[in-house]
């Protein structure tokens, strides 16, 4: 059996060989580390407003009308919608909603947004 030189010409550099054995992870044995030290917090950027919410999240649907949703600016489709209410509008961008003309995902895919975010970016989305 006629086996090529070139399946071990790997590089066998000491650099090369600590690069392909370094450890993925690390293991702590119990009482290494103070689990109960608060982690260092990052910093707050701050609510996001509703043209960043928007440009971040809802774009991708709301930019091209994908899955039925109504496009920024297309005043037609998004009358119907005021027509419900705020509340309505809100209650559907928070907790989803599938329609006769499509489907609104919970929070428009934003998991980590508030309330308020939310609000902002219906707000961005409706204004003329």
């Amino acid at each position: 059996m006629a086996m090529s030189s070139s399946l071990f010409a790997a590089d066998m550099s000491d650099a090369a060989i600590a690069d392909r054995i370094t450890p993925v992870g690390q293991v702590y044995l119990d009482g290494e580390i103070d689990v109960n030290k608060a982690p260092t917090a990052s910093a707050d950027t701050g609510p996001r407003d509703g043209a960043s919410v928007y440009q971040s999240f809802c774009f991708a649907c709301h930019g091209t009308g994908a899955a039925g949703a109504p496009k920024k600016g297309d005043t037609a489709e998004w009358d119907a919608r005021l027509a419900q209410g705020e509340d309505t509008l809100f209650d559907h961008a928070w907790n989803g909603f599938t329609g006769a003309k499509g489907m609104m995902p919970a929070k428009g895919t934003c998991m980590d947004c508030s309330e308020d975010e939310i609000k902002d970016a219906i707000a961005f989305l409706v204004a003329p």
